[in-house]
């Protein structure tokens, strides 16, 4: 087989799902919004049951709905049968997802997640099994086909309840106002812990370059020189007046102006960029990207605190 085969069966494959996923959407009904009112207003959390593949699609839900604010926990249909039932507590909502609802595990285990819940919402494929007949809100992701040669193997009903969960997922989220300062609170680790989390002052320069305003050509050169930012803050007292870079030490030698006569307040640009050191470290590298600049000052009430360099940022994960 060669590769425009392969290529042609990968793209009738996603054709496949995409159609399933259209097909979805069109029919979202009052069941759907049901179903999100039943989680919301719980005074529990959400159970979500599954097995075989239905149970890989429920541990990512657990995964992004804990992470979105709403509070989850995953149980395998084999192992609730066994004892694991008594984590359902009765003010819990349990979601149980089966593509064909008649699971032997499912249809076992159904009277006793109604029972043992608040509410009992059914994801499934199936509108006239079992699961389907016990549940207060069904929830349909029947497909007309899976994306798989043989149509067998489940691809296009998974993509279906992966799909409807984190509908599910983002309804909740507008429900309770969830904001991306919530999401920062269960991300505090990795690089997107960092973005939503670092200040700017934990990736500060270890160097501090300054001059005053009447610096000489040689006081500037050595001050740019002894960084490795290529620049150098003019201050006046207290006051941050200016920013001189290497490239500005270029045009001016060019000039051909009487260096002997030069200052620092000569060749600056004035009213510099900066960010108070609290700030959010992605705040910073939005400036650093607007304005297409390597460095930023940093500042501590309005003070000179020191330089934040856009390199240091982007080994940091800051994006």
């Amino acid at each position: 087989m060669n590769h425009p085969d392969l290529l042609h069966i990968a793209k009738n494959a996603l054709a496949i799902e995409i159609n399933e996923l259209e097909n979805l959407k069109n029919r979202l009904d009052e069941n759907f919004l049901k179903a999100v009112e039943i989680i919301n207003s719980s005074k529990g959390k959400l159970i979500i049951v599954g097995i075989g593949k239905s149970a890989h699609v429920g541990n990512k839900m657990v995964a992004t709905l804990n992470s979105t604010g709403t509070p989850s926990q995953f149980l395998h249909a084999s192992e609730a049968i066994h004892g694991d039932l008594g984590v359902i507590q009765k003010t819990d909502v349990v979601l149980c997802i089966s593509n064909s609802g008649n699971s032997p595990e499912i249809v076992n285990l159904l009277p006793f997640l109604k029972d043992y819940s608040s509410s009992l919402i059914g994801m499934t494929g199936n509108l006239n099994s079992k699961l389907a007949e016990f549940s207060d809100v069904v929830l349909n992701t029947s497909v007309e086909k899976e994306a798989c040669p043989i149509k067998l193997a489940p691809t296009s009903s998974t993509t279906v309840q992966m799909a409807l969960g984190d509908a599910l997922a983002v309804c909740l989220m507008e429900l309770n106002g969830f904001r991306e300062n919530d999401f920062a609170k269960f991300h505090p680790g990795g690089s997107l812990g960092k973005n939503l989390t670092a200040k700017v002052e934990q990736f500060l320069s270890p160097q501090k370059p300054s001059v005053s305003a009447d610096a000489n050509i040689r006081e500037i050169i050595i001050s740019i020189s002894a960084s490795t930012h290529g620049i150098t803050v003019v201050e006046d007292g207290e006051k941050i007046t200016g920013v001189i870079t290497d490239g500005d030490l270029r045009r001016m030698l060019m000039s051909e102006q009487d260096l002997s006569k030069i200052a620092a307040k000569d060749i600056m640009s004035s009213n510099p960029k900066s960010i108070d050191k609290n700030a959010l470290a992605k705040e910073a590298m939005q400036i650093l990207k607007d304005k297409n600049i390597g460095q930023l000052i940093v500042t501590d009430q309005g003070k000179y605190f020191g330089i934040i360099d856009i390199h240091r940022l982007l080994d940091e994960g800051i994006n």
